[in-house]
């Protein structure tokens, strides 16, 4: 991808992602209250509580964003193109179509926020009395999530060439846990975002047998690897995520009783996706943990609809490729994760009920830059034999300005030429259940 500088500039990039900001007070009766109330927006009393709250997770030092929104001097050169941004919806990034689902990651500003902004670019963004300034919000160093409990990061850093094509880069990392983990929070890292398509760390536990003869400590490609079974390992496997990342994704903070599980003695398998932009960098990303305080009641697991089988014709703009399956147990719906390519147009999860009537629980108009999670404001309980759909269109024509070759026929590939169809979503199920028994549907042995 391009590197996030060229992006925001590219995008009039602005707002980040956070909890809801302070709403404007309402006008009141009376002379002085009054006009009080008329009077335009300032940064200190209106502005910075809404970037707090809904910005700063990006726009910080040490964050993606290529300038930080935290004091007046920083964030007044930017006033219009913030304006224009927020009230044109492209920022903060959130692309779920707003007719279908809730969810409780929305960064979405309300109307009363763009409004805000809005007015207090076109009085001239003033910057009001300090002393109105809320209190600073007060950030993990390096983080998104409270400072991690444990940090593992890829032990050697990759190389990263200037221009081509880079195949899937694989780094084992082991935790040296003499203790099972249950993980609550956990955050992917970096060290060059600019080069990482996404990311996907794995935890292979120590009975596993999956990549068994691969380095460990030191980056990997398939193609290094002379056992062809293993080299056909490192594009499928059965372990568990621990965590998808990708440009714009957040970290994953489960509810109280709820965690992801790390045997004693796992490894994280990193495996990593990059994209070149014209300036040669090298990435060690790390992965940040925060253990649950108690044993949870529920296990968090990842899943995944894919439809390797996909052959979209040259010139196409709106092909649909889907796949359905159905849960093999019951199981508490959490959030959604939709993963395409440069061609990626729209993608839908559905259930499909016994009637035949489909229900829509997300539908994204896609972003190949903003790959993000989407959790679900209410987690759904569905039950054994609930039939999921996931639905995308994809766009292969010379109007997506991002398609690389309208004249190809496009197949399945780990490269952003070729095409993905991924559908990742996150379930909570028993806490004694793990992925392998999950699958086994009720009667079989």
């Amino acid at each position: 991808m391009k590197n996030l500088g060229m992006l925001f500039a590219l995008a009039i990039p602005l707002l980040g992602m956070g909890a809801a900001g302070q709403m404007p007070r309402p006008a009141s009766a009376g002379g002085e209250e009054n006009s009080q109330a008329a009077s335009p927006p300032t940064f200190y009393k209106d502005v910075l509580p809404i970037l707090q709250n809904k910005c700063q997770s990006c726009h910080r030092a040490g964050e993606p964003a290529p300038m930080p929104l935290v004091t007046y001097e920083q964030t007044r050169p930017w006033a219009g193109k913030m304006a224009a941004a927020v009230e044109m919806k492209m920022m903060p990034p959130w692309f779920a179509d707003p007719r279908y689902g809730h969810f409780a990651n929305d960064p979405s500003l309300s109307a009363s926020e763009i409004a805000t902004i809005a007015a207090w670019e076109k009085t001239g963004a003033p910057a009001g009395e300090a002393r109105d300034a809320p209190g600073p919000r007060r950030w993990s160093e390096g983080w998104n999530i409270p400072q991690p409990d444990f940090v593992v990061k890829m032990p050697k850093p990759v190389q990263i060439p200037a221009r081509g094509e880079v195949e899937y880069t694989y780094e084992i990392a082991a935790t040296h846990f003499t203790e099972d983990k249950w993980v609550q929070m956990v955050e992917v890292r970096p060290s060059s975002a600019g080069h990482v398509h996404h990311a996907v760390v794995y935890i292979r536990p120590p009975d596993s047998r999956w990549l068994r003869h691969a380095p460990v400590g030191e980056p990997f490609t398939a193609s290094m690897l002379n056992d062809p079974e293993e080299r056909r390992q490192a594009h499928e496997t059965t372990s568990d995520l621990l965590l998808v990342y990708a440009p714009g994704s957040a970290p994953d903070r489960w509810a109280d009783g709820m965690a992801k599980f790390v045997p004693a003695g796992s490894d994280l398998v990193f495996q990593m996706h990059y994209t070149t932009n014209g300036e040669a960098a090298s990435d060690a990303t790390s992965v940040g943990l925060v253990f649950a305080k108690n044993p949870p009641k529920q296990r968090v697991i990842t899943l995944q609809l894919n439809n390797h089988a996909l052959v979209i014709p040259p010139g196409a703009e709106d092909f649909r490729v889907e796949v359905e399956r159905t849960l093999p147990n019951d199981a508490t719906l959490l959030s959604l994760f939709p993963h395409m390519h440069l061609r990626g147009k729209r993608f839908e999860y559905d259930i499909v009920h016994e009637d035949g009537s489909v229900e829509t629980l997300l539908r994204v108009n896609y972003h190949f830059h903003w790959q993000l999670s989407y959790k679900l404001a209410e987690p759904r309980e569905l039950k054994a034999g609930t039939r999921l759909r996931a639905v995308a269109w994809y766009d292969n024509s010379k109007n997506n300005p991002h398609n690389p070759d309208p004249e190809k026929t496009v197949t399945w590939g780990d490269q952003t030429t070729e095409e993905m169809m991924v559908g990742f979503f996150d379930v909570a199920v028993p806490a004694g259940m793990d992925k392998w028994r999950f699958f086994i549907r009720r009667g079989e042995n």
